[in-house]
């Protein structure tokens, strides 16, 4: 993320100032004046920050402001950018950077003087693209499902699925996973490719992996012996499973007896198409106790010491090794997210449905889905307060800040469905 960034600026002869996460305009406009910066640069991980930065660029236009800006992070494309933010920034001097090597090129062109004629450039080719008719803009939210119509929806995706008997009901917590065991569900594409830096450079996917699983795996063996060694990675997971059902767009989480209230999500609906909402794959609650579907959910981590230990070999400028654990880090916790999902499905008996490649299996393959909030179909990262409450995820250590992101920061969150019909979807 941002470090990264910062180490490959840094190294390169530029000076930057990195004010960390979760830094309001007015601290990066103030230390912008101090340090007389020659560029602002914004990262943003979770769809939220997209937004964000929106109101950010307005509050720049706001003051008049003119300096180069660049955004890039997980949660943002080069159309987002190059179209929306860029008209939310009046004066247009903003560019997109896919990665911190983006970020280099970029700043080679402020260096040259050659960032608004790059801007300018980018700008003639969006032009000259052929045009293509859009969509008309959603609205700020969709309105409700008609309650009648969810639930005929509901009973028509319900048709001939079996809700399945979990083992048992509410939380449990796995109090320790060896890392090793966590390597079968790492993604090596992912690791090697977008934490680690190494590109492609010309060759096939396929040529690729070849490449990386003679160069690279020798690297990711030596840095897992040492994690393990010197116990940086502590993998512990907190799951379990509830009686559930829907009602308009909301989805009900129920205590044993399938009457009590437990919980309640809002969820978002898609504005076109089928008006897909994840409470679609739910049984209705006028279905009664009886008729109760079943939802898991699940909250990982790695724990605070793979943070920490990054940090202090980033503080050693141990740049490499800093890279390497942190993302390390990142993709194991989501293999533990892996990990405890797989278990979720073995468990309510609907693992059969696996796709037996593993690249497959990163793909959605496999009967259901994982949803993590943050992301356009399960939005609200202040519902994962219920989710943490209801799993006592404080016996593993993590929490939520006063933004609602998770700590420690190598940690996730999700809800799990088992319908067979149940896949990602943008609203």
């Amino acid at each position: 993320g941002k470090n990264l960034v910062d180490i490959i600026l840094t190294n390169n002869g530029y000076k930057v100032v990195n004010l960390g996460i979760k830094q309001p305009i007015t601290n990066i406009l103030a230390a912008a004046e101090e340090h007389r910066a020659d560029v602002i640069g914004m990262s943003g991980l979770l769809v939220k920050s997209t937004v964000v930065m929106r109101e950010n660029l307005a509050e720049m236009s706001r003051q008049g402001l003119r300096i180069p800006v660049m955004l890039g992070g997980a949660a943002l494309t080069r159309a987002y950018v190059e179209g929306d933010c860029r008209a939310s920034y009046d004066c247009g001097r903003l560019a997109y950077a896919r990665d911190a090597f983006d970020g280099l090129d970029l700043m080679a062109k402020v260096v040259s003087d050659g960032f608004d004629a790059h801007v300018e450039e980018r700008a003639r080719k969006q032009a000259a693209r052929p045009a293509r008719r859009r969509k008309p803009a959603p609205p700020a939210a969709a309105p409700p499902a008609d309650p009648d119509w969810a639930r005929r929806r509901r009973a028509e995706l319900g048709q001939g699925i079996e809700v399945p008997a979990p083992p048992f009901w509410g939380p449990r917590v796995i109090d320790r996973v060896a890392p090793k065991a966590l390597t079968a569900f790492l993604n090596e594409r992912m690791l090697f490719q977008f934490h680690w830096g190494y590109r492609k450079e010309g060759r096939s996917l396929k040529q690729y992996m070849a490449w990386a699983r003679k160069e690279l795996r020798p690297k990711l063996k030596r840095l897992i012996d040492t994690v393990v060694e010197d116990r940086i990675l502590a993998p512990q997971a907190c799951y379990g499973y509830w009686k559930a059902a829907a009602e308009g767009d909301a989805v009900i989480l129920f205590a044993e007896d399938g009457v009590r209230e437990l919980a309640r999500f809002e969820l978002p609906r898609a504005v076109d198409g089928e008006r897909t909402c994840i409470a679609d794959y739910l049984r209705d609650v006028a279905d009664g106790p009886e008729g109760r579907d079943v939802m898991a959910m699940q909250v990982v981590t790695v724990g605070q010491r793979a943070s920490d230990v990054a940090r202090e070999w980033f503080a050693d400028d141990r740049y490499q090794d800093y890279v390497f654990l942190h993302g390390l880090g990142v993709e194991m916790a989501e293999a533990l997210a892996e990990y405890v999902h797989k278990r979720i499905r073995a468990e309510l008996d609907i693992a059969g449905d696996d796709a037996r490649d593993r690249e497959a299996l990163f793909r959605q393959g496999y009967r259901g889905s994982r949803y993590s909030f943050g992301y356009p179909a399960c939005p609200r990262l202040e519902d994962q307060t219920q989710l943490l409450a209801l799993l006592g995820a404080e016996r593993i250590g993590v929490g939520l800040s006063e933004e609602f992101q998770l700590h420690p920061e190598q940690s996730t969150s999700a809800i799990v469905l088992h319908h067979p019909a149940a896949r990602y979807f943008s609203v």
